[in-house]
């Protein structure tokens, strides 16, 4: 999507569609005297007797025709009440217009600004969420299939019907465009078949995204990973006939290498249990265990376009967890990074040593603050259900600062308690440092957990997006599939960290 242009008048809209928010007093928005002079007084009289509905998310079309040529149809945009709206129900409204606006294959739209604010959202708030709400909502799976012929159609220009200021309002919509195309392309990834994505092709990916936006890249192999004794990601690939790779992208703000974040994604492109094998219905969809990663680049993807004032470093760990005769054991004891030893209890909590040894290297990258991100354990999704990611936290100020962030892009992230009970069970076993699968009781807790015992005092959030990675029937900005989570969070959280960081003196 671009700007076209922006005209203050309706004679002069230059699309074939015009969008405007309604609701019962619409009457009461600024314009709306010009709107019934041009358009005629029958639009209040459809509202008062219910032809264009005015509840929340109710979308309503209708033909017209007025002296301007190019003006074919108005979709109206059931707002509700004005005292209920907020920021994640607009992105979610402007979602589901992203969605029709897909059926009607259109491709040249205008957007009445005024008729959408509400205090305390005005026009450049509702410029960045009509960017972010239509993209994602716009989005299509990618498919392979070889019977449709249809041509991919997508919204090429955008007008603003307003009287604000156009320059604010455009810097405002390219950075909701950047926030779904990064969702988007998160999304695609984690929609990619196995097959077509494996550990190297991610490398490919993360080296093209580090050309584009002029990150420091590093792509280590077996044989460097060998070398180092990852013994936590090796130990994972060893079953497999691809090579791992460990991906590490630096954003450097200042000249200084310090206050850095590090975002580290669980990248398991394919995850069959190993060993401990997983049942036939349960390995469908586990292409998408590397949602962790996706969420990560497409974090970086945002952190690229929009420059922020803070050092990053992004840790990716790639392999699958494939079976062959020399494919890790239940009972192996496998040495980490770190230099830490683990029981290998279960084969299936694979992903926790790829996490070790990426947090670890993370931390030797200079991070001083950890975000992991992983499709980590279906026990939060029995705890939490797949509409909310847990997370779990050594330091409750920066916690805190996570939540506001994840509160303002309304992804809802849940915490979760982390014991020195619960500790205590992660470091039993009579023959190594640590266990990987404590039991199925508190198993995201125990998941997330193991992950903290390899980031010590640093400030750190885990993320466990098993549910909320994947969406078995789609919503308001998506369809079914990859969902994209937690991009949109962690870029605001960087892009506000000084700002979050001052607010609590500190983490």
């Amino acid at each position: 999507m671009k700007i076209l242009k922006e005209t203050k008048a309706f004679e002069t809209v230059t699309s074939e569609l015009l969008i405007i928010g309604v609701r019962k007093n619409s009457n009461q928005v600024k314009g709306w005297e010009q709107f019934i002079s041009f358009f005629g007084d029958s639009f209040e009289e459809f509202i008062k007797s219910g032809d264009i509905d005015t509840g929340s998310k109710k979308l309503t079309k209708i033909p017209v025709i007025t002296s301007n040529q190019n003006l074919k149809r108005i979709l109206f945009v059931g707002l509700g009440d004005q005292k209920t709206l907020t920021d994640q129900i607009l992105r979610e409204t402007f979602g589901l217009v992203g969605k029709e606006l897909k059926k009607l294959k259109a491709t040249n739209i205008s957007i009445w600004l005024e008729s959408f604010t509400a205090a305390p959202i005005d026009e450049n708030d509702i410029a960045f969420l009509s960017a972010e709400g239509i993209g994602m909502g716009y989005y299509t799976i990618p498919h392979y299939k070889t019977t449709s012929n249809e041509p991919n159609t997508y919204i090429e220009s955008v007008e603003f019907v307003t009287e604000a200021d156009i320059d604010e309002l455009v810097a405002s919509f390219k950075v909701g465009k950047v926030y779904a195309d990064s969702v988007n392309e998160a999304r695609s990834l984690v929609n990619k078949p196995p097959n077509l994505l494996t550990a190297p092709d991610l490398a490919d990916y993360a080296v093209e995204l580090a050309k584009q936006y002029d990150f420091e890249v590093e792509i280590l192999n077996k044989a460097e990973l060998e070398e180092l004794g990852m013994g936590g990601i090796l130990a994972v690939n060893r079953g497999s006939s691809i090579e791992p790779r460990l991906i590490t992208l630096k954003y450097k703000a200042t000249e200084e290498w310090d206050q850095v974040v590090g975002l580290v994604g669980k990248g398991v492109t394919y995850d069959t249990g190993g060993y401990s094998i997983k049942p036939k219905a349960s390995m469908v969809g586990m292409k998408g265990d590397m949602g962790g990663a996706a969420a990560v680049l497409g974090a970086m993807r945002i952190v690229g376009e929009t420059r922020p004032d803070q050092n990053v470093v992004a840790v990716i760990g790639a392999t699958d967890n494939m079976i062959s005769s020399d494919a890790m054991k239940p009972d192996d004891i496998i040495t980490t990074y770190s230099g830490k030893t683990v029981e290998n209890l279960n084969s299936d909590a694979e992903g926790r040593l790829v996490l070790a040894d990426a947090v670890t290297y993370a931390k030797q990258q200079g991070a001083n603050y950890l975000i992991d991100v992983a499709t980590l354990t279906g026990g939060v999704i029995t705890a939490l259900g797949f509409d909310k990611t847990g997370a779990l936290s050594n330091n409750e100020a920066f916690f805190d600062a996570f939540i506001e962030a994840s509160i303002e892009t309304g992804e809802f992230v849940w915490g979760m308690p982390l014991t020195e009970n619960d500790k205590k069970r992660i470091r039993k076993s009579d023959v190594a440092d640590l266990n990987n699968s404590p039991g199925s009781d508190g198993h995201m807790i125990f998941g997330g957990g193991f992950v903290g015992e390899f980031v010590e005092n640093t400030p750190w959030i885990h993320l466990d997006i098993a549910g909320t990675s994947d969406s078995k029937s789609g919503n308001d900005i998506g369809p079914k599939g990859g969902t994209g989570v937690m991009v949109r969070t962690m870029a605001t959280f960087i892009e506000r960290f000084q700002e979050l960081q001052q607010e609590r003196n500190s983490f």
